[in-house]
């Protein structure tokens, strides 16, 4: 029998025995090893048998051996290759525990070498990059050789394969795990150009990382093809590492955190100014303040330092509390927030006032009104549920109410920091064209939430023209970077029309805010209930006048939008209302606006009537079809009357026809009208003849009707008003 057939022989009787007595199974292959020490498929099995029965130590001396004897046979690879996956695997099972026991037996030098060795078998990228990376944390010494070149191998990688986002993971290994092992070895000497070029990749992972979008899954692109692609590793090697990289790429923790540390690293190796390693973004802005006074007298080098310092610094606040902002007013752009924030919020003009500008003794005139509720002692007061946050800033406020919004205060004081940081890196034209450069590698434009903080910003400090430029910008992002997931809220997405016709409205341009406004009015559905408002209703925003042009955060949602659409309208209807020139068809808009809120437009209707009776008639042929409040209903009644001035009153459609041209009469007197609760009632009858005893017939009728829909819902009334004479409302402004 030949030397081979011997080696088969006892390999085979050595595997037969190793059932039913593995020592003997053991025996025969000692023997065997004795007599033919270089054939590799006594040791091999050897190691199996030691292997499969979870001996470590023997298992790692047998292993020792065939890397160091047999370095070329390919089935020693395929176990190293086991074995190192589960060292790069998070798993914790059983089998896991005993390779990387079985590996923790060999020699520190054995374990260095073998590693190296398994990164020169590693057929893609990513694989050789896990498995380096795990030489690095093994062997911190190796880092200096290893780490810089680790690094660009990553960045190389995510260039060829063309990602579409800087959350892969070539960039996630390179910025979360290769990263802190170069920056927090002392002994490596990096210029400052390459640790800039490192913490602008990391600073745009992690905001990218944050800033992700709802239908983003927790697996970064790309690991799992990229493994398995690997022509080289077992199957049951590609499952652990598959697990492996799927749990760890699945979550980045605490990521604003990690990006202050690297900050703080390169601030100390790169000598800034003033560095005292700075523990929160509010002092890295304080700093950098700090050091913009003494910008316009630097030059050269010194200038260029400067400037990256500051802009590094601002930038990275600037990004976060925009962030922190637009994910209070908008959080359903952003993964795994819709389901526990209140939002989504729009900022737009302050209209509260609308209905204040009118004194009380102003609304007096010579009209001695039916109905004076302002004067029963009911004061509008401010609950504490109904308190206004105000905004910091330039004179100017940003109110919402604190009950609807909790944690009013950081949202604002997050949007007041991004705009201090924002102002910061547009204070000089170096730091302004630093600025410029990073955001343009980082596509920032392609941001939509830092599109809203900035459309925002420039509402804030009043460009209205900048901001419907950056309105329209943000309406031609493409389908996939909607403001809201499919199925997601109507209104979010026409967040960009409510600002549209707020902006316009700002201007001056009445018509166009109207149209933007009854487009979104029109896909409302309003609330079932009665949704009048009530002096008492809490959480209901009071009218309080006010100096300059503030701004409010509104929720946005169906009735608030209704809200503000129907408080802009009667904001834009109130300047033609009571110009000089007569307007009875902005008049009646008018008071059919004012219904909303009421009584908080009562003095407004008092000068409405007052402006009635200085006319002598009124004409508004929609009256009835809209007007269903028992005050103003009592109010038109009692203008009929003779304590009321016998006003003319064309209410009916067709009816200022019949009134104009009158069949001659006999005895024609006003007959004044019965209304429930009027108190003004003549108490005789008179005989009339002609037609104008039809007209006063049907005034009454239709009075009485309108009297029993006083308890109809008031906003199904008004979205109507809006719906029904969407052209008339746009056509009767200028």
């Amino acid at each position: 029998m030949s030397a081979q057939g011997d080696c088969e022989f006892l390999v085979k009787r050595a595997r037969e025995l190793v059932s039913e007595d593995p020592w003997a199974a053991k025996a025969w292959l000692i023997t065997a090893r004795t007599l033919y020490p270089a054939d590799f498929n006594i040791q091999y099995e050897m190691y199996t048998i030691e292997r499969n029965a979870e001996r470590t130590n023997s298992a790692g001396r047998l292993l020792y051996d065939l890397f160091i004897n047999f370095p070329e046979q390919p089935v020693v690879w395929r176990e190293i290759s086991v074995i190192t996956a589960a060292l790069r695997s998070d798993c914790q099972d059983k089998h896991g525990q005993f390779l990387r026991g079985l590996f923790e037996t060999l020699p520190a030098r054995v374990q260095c070498e073998m590693l190296l060795k398994a990164t020169e078998q590693c057929f893609n990228t990513l694989e050789k990059a896990e498995m380096l990376l795990l030489l690095l944390r093994r062997f911190p010494e190796s880092v200096v050789q290893h780490g810089v070149s680790l690094g660009e191998s990553l960045l190389d990688a995510e260039s060829v394969e063309d990602l579409d986002t800087p959350v892969n993971c070539f960039r996630k290994l390179f910025v979360c795990d290769v990263l802190p092992l170069i920056m927090n070895n002392l002994d490596m000497r990096l210029p400052a150009s390459l640790l800039y070029k490192y913490m602008h990749k990391a600073t745009e992972f992690y905001i990218s990382y944050v800033t992700r979008g709802p239908s983003a899954d927790g697996q970064m692109q790309g690991p799992q093809e990229a493994v398995l692609k690997s022509p080289g590793l077992p199957r049951g090697a590609q499952r652990l590492v598959i697990d492996g990289l799927s749990e760890k790429s699945s979550v980045v923790s605490e990521p604003w955190e990690r990006l202050l540390d690297i900050v703080a690293v390169v601030g100390s190796r790169c000598e800034w100014q003033g560095d005292k390693s700075c523990r929160s973004y509010m002092e890295l802005l304080q700093r950098v303040k700090e050091m913009c006074r003494y910008l316009p007298g630097l030059e050269g080098e010194t200038l260029s330092r400067c400037c990256g310092q500051v802009v590094t610094c601002a930038a990275l606040v600037l990004f976060r509390c925009a962030y922190l902002y637009t994910s209070a007013v908008q959080p359903s752009l952003f993964h795994g927030q819709s389901s526990v924030a209140s939002g989504p919020w729009i900022l737009l003009e302050d209209l509260s006032s609308v209905f204040g500008d009118v004194e009380p003794e102003r609304a007096a005139g010579k009209h001695a009104h039916k109905r004076r509720k302002l004067a029963d002692g009911r004061e509008k007061t401010t609950s504490s549920d109904d308190e206004e946050a105000a905004g910091k800033g330039r004179g100017r406020q940003i109110l919402l109410s604190k009950a609807e919004m909790p944690g009013w205060a950081e949202t604002l004081d997050s949007f007041r920091t991004a705009r201090d940081s924002w102002d910061l890196l547009h204070s000089h034209e170096a730091l302004e064209a630093e600025f410029n450069k990073l955001c343009a590698g980082w596509k920032t434009e392609s941001w939509l939430w830092f599109r809203i903080f900035l459309t925002d910003m420039i509402i804030y400090q009043g460009q209205y023209r900048k901001a419907l430029s950056s309105l329209l910008q943000m309406a031609t992002f493409q389908p996939e970077q909607a403001l809201v997931p499919a199925g997601g809220g109507s209104l979010e997405n026409h967040r960009v029309l409510i600002q549209q016709a707020s902006c316009h409205y700002a201007l001056g341009e009445h018509r166009l805010a109207c149209e933007k406004l009854l487009e979104v009015i029109g896909g409302l559905v309003p609330q079932s209930q009665d949704s009048g408002r009530s002096s008492e209703e809490p959480g209901r925003v009071k009218a309080r006048p006010r100096k300059g042009n503030d701004l409010r955060l509104c929720p946005c949602t169906s009735k608030s939008i209704l809200s503000f659409g129907l408080q802009m309208m009667l904001a834009c209807f109130k300047l033609r209302a009571f110009a000089d020139s007569r307007d009875d068809l902005a008049l009646g808009h008018v008071i059919v606006l004012l219904q909303y809120d009421w009584p908080q437009g009562e003095s407004l209707f008092l000068k409405s009537v007052d402006k009635i009776c200085q006319q002598g008639s009124f004409q508004y042929e929609n009256f009835f079809n809209y007007v269903t409040n028992i005050d103003m209903l009592e109010e038109f009644a009692y203008l009929r009357t003779t304590e009321g001035g016998r006003v003319q009153l064309e209410l009916l459609p067709n009816q200022g026809m019949l009134i104009k041209n009158p069949s001659p009469t006999l005895g024609v007197e006003f007959n004044p009208l019965l209304l429930p609760g009027s108190q003004t009632a003549d108490r005789h009858h008179t005989v009339t003849r002609g037609i104008t005893k039809g007209v006063k017939e049907d005034f009454r009728l239709a009075m009485e009707r309108q009297v029993s829909r006083c308890g109809e819902n008031l906003l199904i009334v008004l979205h109507r008003f809006c719906i029904n004479e969407k052209i008339i409302l746009i056509q009767s402004l200028p």
